[in-house]
């Protein structure tokens, strides 16, 4: 239940909680915390967690006998437990209360988009009537990034006595938020110090078991009417406890204020010692309720993007969680993409490719953002060099997985729940994320303008994936062309052909493709590269032009597979069996993780013309068709409207969506080509989330990629905008659903220029600036341009 800047549950469901604590979770882009209830420990329908940005952990587990490890986003302490009874003067003690407790009469979460603030009510009522109602407002500031706090306020209702309330800070935490890594090793921490300072401040220090980051939070709890806590001090934690006094129509109020420290920061300085000083520095509530709402509203004013109606509302939610994952803060981390957030523990916090569907939104409205996350990548290049040696091949090959260091996480194992097997993991050979990392590059560049960024880092990135692929491709004298082998597309459902003994499919066309346009990427940018800098990459990386030249060549020869008039998967595909759709969704219903299903049948995706998500349609989310076209056209392919739109029909067909990126890809696809079902996939990506539609999987974490997706897919799919040296362009495609919106975005040295999009007009909206007009390209390739400081309304 929602308005336009409110996301409301107006009733406790147990089975609803993970969802629930998955999308009320508060961040700033250093750290975030779940919506969890104060009252409750994890167990059950309750986890809380706080997640620190790029705070990994690597432990070995035995899995069959055998050693396994794994390197997780660490689950900090908790600092949010407050627990509390009523000790009412004409009764006994009553029951610690919780959400779960019989007397429960209401229960109310709402959370303000706009302000980054949670708001959690509840009213309890015994069988005497003796009220108690107790709200808890929680935010974790935007503005100043260590900090976060929570005030919790009690007022009794026909009774006279006390509240006995426990202020928790709770290290005895593990990961344990995903039900399917339960039984790996997930004690992370460490090393536990607890104790107690004036002023009502308890402190906690440990630290991470590999590779040992010190971490320290410091919580300051003060009561209104104040009292003095019995402190308690235990090997993993702290306890404060109050009693404090209670009359009718009177209120009690309990503030606890968290500052949050470790060894990762700068400058350099004992955590614990910041953490306590921080704290105790620290304003009271209502002054960091208001600095916190002043540091959102300055995010959200560059950050904006509003639609009209329920579509709006749920586009909203998907921009705040993004911004509280990835913020103006994150400028300074050295972190990825995560594909969860910081929002719960699937996928252990890796990076994977998401951040392909992320970093168009940021590069349109954060710049410096997507440029900090772009360095991520580049400070792993070293790692991304080794794997590719450890092949036998030069160059860069970025991993499926990442962490901490850039080493492949991948798992070698995953544990299939439906049959209860653990099976090998193979989705290491999809190659195709060092593309990925290099069309960002590209991209970025093209949609700011930093030209720097991409003669410096940039090239170093391009280059090496570029070099990667030259060596990964080898020359079948029969085809005449080049071919890539053994490895995983986007689909993953195939990560074999049937019966083979090794792992691996050949000549992706996914894969195959984008290899060609980094070749062809690799090429122009060593053309518009500066002499000096031209030379010091040819010195560094010994590059000639016997290399080049094989860059050419392969990037003209690449083979692309085609079977039944339509772009094949993979080399093989239109041979592989057909699944018989209806009979399997008879049986089971929901069949997103087909794979699962069939493995547990004793049988293979492998063996079918089944995808778990779009992989050969990926190509057209990447490319207008216009630039499809002319890539396949460079390898020698002639790809029409009529050949792509029989290959777009022929996979829908055959996808079952086990990714949350599919129904947006397929989406973004059809409103390219204005398809009659373009909405229902656009949908279903909208509600990925909020209705949690993979059962279970949001209260994991949400995942970014598709959240950020859905945005890109308003502000760019939609309107059909380029921004680059031409300045903005813009093409829209209509789509009923969505007929109106308006965004703010940055466009070469212009920021804060708005667009409004309405039934065929379009207004663009120039800040005052010493900067030149922005030049406006509409269809028809008509030029015009929009000075500072004015507004022009174009017809379409």
């Amino acid at each position: 239940m929602t308005t336009d800047r409110t996301w409301r549950y107006d009733r406790y469901e147990p089975e609803r909680e993970p969802l629930v604590e998955a999308l009320c979770t508060l961040g700033n882009g250093r750290f975030a915390t779940r919506g969890s209830t104060p009252e409750c420990p994890a167990g059950g329908a309750h986890y809380p967690g706080t997640y620190l940005a790029g705070c990994y952990d690597r432990l070995t587990s035995v899995v069959g006998g055998e050693p396994v490890e794994n390197e997780d986003l660490v689950n900090l302490p908790d600092w949010t437990p407050l627990r509390y009874r009523c000790l009412p003067d004409d009764g006994p003690p009553g029951d610690w209360l919780t959400p779960d407790a019989a007397d429960l009469r209401h229960y109310d979460v709402q959370l303000d988009l706009h302000a980054g603030v949670l708001t959690r009510r509840l009213f309890f009522e015994d069988a005497h009537g003796r009220g108690l109602r107790v709200s808890h407002t929680r935010l974790v500031h935007m503005g100043e990034p260590g900090l976060a706090a929570q005030r919790t306020v009690f007022r009794a209702y026909g009774w006279s006595g006390s509240i006995e309330v426990r202020s928790v800070l709770d290290g005895a935490v593990t990961n344990a938020g995903v039900e399917r890594y339960r039984h790996l090793d997930g004690r992370h921490l460490t090393d536990h110090r607890a104790g107690f300072e004036p002023g009502g401040v308890a402190r906690l220090s440990c630290r991470t078991r590999d590779p040992g980051i010190r971490i320290a939070l410091a919580v300051r709890t003060i009561t209104r009417p104040a009292r003095a806590a019995r402190e308690t001090a235990t090997p993993d934690g702290t306890v404060q406890t109050y009693r404090l006094p209670v009359v009718p129509r009177r209120s009690v109020t309990v503030v606890k204020t968290l500052a949050l420290r470790t060894s990762k920061d700068r400058p350099a300085a004992d955590p614990l010692s910041a953490a306590v000083d921080a704290v105790t520095r620290a304003a009271a509530f209502p002054l960091l309720l208001s600095t916190h709402k002043a540091a959102w509203q300055r995010v959200w004013e560059q950050g904006e993007l509003h639609v009209p109606g329920e579509p709006g509302r749920i586009l909203r939610l998907h921009v705040f969680h993004l911004l509280q994952t990835l913020s103006p803060h994150t400028v300074d981390l050295d972190v990825g993409v995560p594909a969860r957030g910081l929002h719960g523990e699937a996928y252990r916090g890796h990076v994977f490719w998401d951040e392909l569907f992320v970093l168009p939104y940021l590069d349109l409205h954060f710049p410096e953002v997507a440029r900090a996350l772009l360095m991520y990548r580049h400070r792993r290049l070293p790692a991304a060099r080794t794997a590719a040696r450890l092949t036998g091949r030069r160059g860069a090959m970025y991993p499926w997985q990442s962490a901490s260091s850039g080493r492949e996480e991948t798992q070698a194992l995953h544990l299939n729940p439906r049959s209860g097997r653990w099976l090998a993991d193979h989705s290491r050979l999809q190659r195709h994320v060092g593309s990925a990392v290099a069309y960002n590059v590209w991209r970025y560049a093209q949609a700011t303008g930093d030209r720097g960024f991409l003669h410096s880092a940039g090239a170093d990135i391009v280059l090496e994936v570029a070099r990667y692929w030259a060596g990964a491709a080898t020359f079948d004298p029969e085809l005449g062309r080049y071919r890539i082998r053994g490895v995983v597309g986007p689909d993953e459902y195939h990560d074999a052909y049937p019966g083979a003994a090794a792992p691996g499919i050949d000549d992706n066309a996914y894969t195959n493709a984008t290899a060609a346009w980094v070749l062809a990427r690799g090429l122009d940018l060593l053309g518009e590269l500066s002499e000096a800098r031209r030379s010091e990459l040819a010195e560094r990386l010994s590059l000639d032009d016997g290399e080049l030249a094989r860059w050419e060549d392969v990037s003209r020869r690449l083979y692309v597979p085609f079977h039944q008039g339509v772009v094949s998967q993979f080399e093989g595909y239109g041979n592989l069996a057909e699944l018989d759709w209806e009979a399997y969704r008879t049986r089971y219903g929901d069949i997103r993780r087909l794979d699962r299903i069939l493995e547990a049948e004793g049988d293979t995706a492998n063996r079918y013309q089944a995808s778990k998500q779009a992989d050969t349609l990926m190509l057209g989310y990447l490319f207008r068709p216009e630039e499809l076209y002319g890539l396949f056209g460079r390898l020698g392919y002639a790809l029409s409207d009529e050949v792509w739109r029989a290959t777009v029909s022929y996979y829908l067909r055959r996808t079952c969506h086990g990714s949350t990126l599919s129904s947006l890809v397929h989406g973004w696809v059809l409103a390219r080509q204005k398809g009659a079902d373009a909405w229902r996939y656009c949908e279903e990506a909208l509600l990925a989330d909020v209705a949690d539609v993979q059962g279970g999987t949001t209260g994991e974490g949400i995942h970014l990629g598709a959240m950020a997706g859905t945005i890109d897919l308003v502000e760019r799919g939609i309107t059909g905008l380029e921004t680059g040296p031409e300045g903005l362009r813009v093409a829209p495609v209509a789509l009923a659903e969505i007929p109106r919106f308006t965004f703010t975005l940055c466009c070469g040295r212009h920021r804060g220029v708005r667009l409004r999009i309405l039934p065929g007009r379009l207004a663009v909206r120039v800040p005052a600036s010493p900067e030149g007009p922005l030049a406006v390209v509409l269809p028809g390739d008509r030029r015009l341009t929009v000075a500072p400081g004015q507004e022009r309304w174009f017809r379409l």
